[in-house]
């Protein structure tokens, strides 16, 4: 919510929507939600605010609960999976860690609490991840694996495919960097 002196006059515009947004610490961050829009307010037209309206799919995949169900199913399959070994073997033995730290990413990723830029500060997906080495099929057991816990937690197909396409850009961007 944007708390505005009752004396000031707005304007308001619509932009297009970004491939990138910057978060309260100014970092540049993916803008995964194809729903949400800009607005534009400013009180001098050569100085406007960009806000970005809230991205429902947090709360669209059911909260807290909802994303964590996500994250568990995900790494249940990164252990069943044949496909997925090479990555279940870059993750240490007790996955509690990795968990709490993708719950806490796509938290804020998907719309709700920004718990991972709270506690680790603006997310660096690809350094974070550069020591291991994704690959192109690194990329694809990933995929597959998140692809499949969405098939089971989310049963909206539309949301389901904006979520399974704003993983694939995120996933590509890791396995290049």
């Amino acid at each position: 919510m944007i708390r505005r002196p009752p004396t000031c006059t707005f304007t308001c515009r619509s932009l297009p929507l970004p491939r990138k947004v910057r978060d309260v610490r100014g970092q540049r961050v993916p803008f995964a939600n194809p729903e949400s829009s800009l607005e534009v307010f400013s009180m001098h037209p050569h100085s406007p605010k960009v806000v970005v309206n809230a991205n429902p799919h947090y709360e669209k995949l059911g909260g807290e609960p909802g994303v964590r169900r996500l994250v568990e199913r995900f790494y249940e399959l990164m252990g069943e999976l044949p496909e997925a070994v090479a990555i279940r073997a870059m993750h240490p033995q007790d996955l509690g860690h990795s968990k709490d730290k993708l719950f806490m990413f796509l938290s804020g990723w998907l719309g709700g609490p920004p718990l991972y830029a709270e506690r680790h500060g603006p997310p660096r997906l690809g350094r974070a991840h550069a020591r291991f080495g994704v690959d192109g099929a690194a990329r694809d057991a990933w995929m597959l694996c998140m692809t499949r816990a969405l098939e089971e937690q989310v049963a909206d197909a539309e949301l389901r495919a904006q979520l399974v396409a704003a993983f694939a850009k995120v996933a590509e961007s890791i396995a290049r960097h």
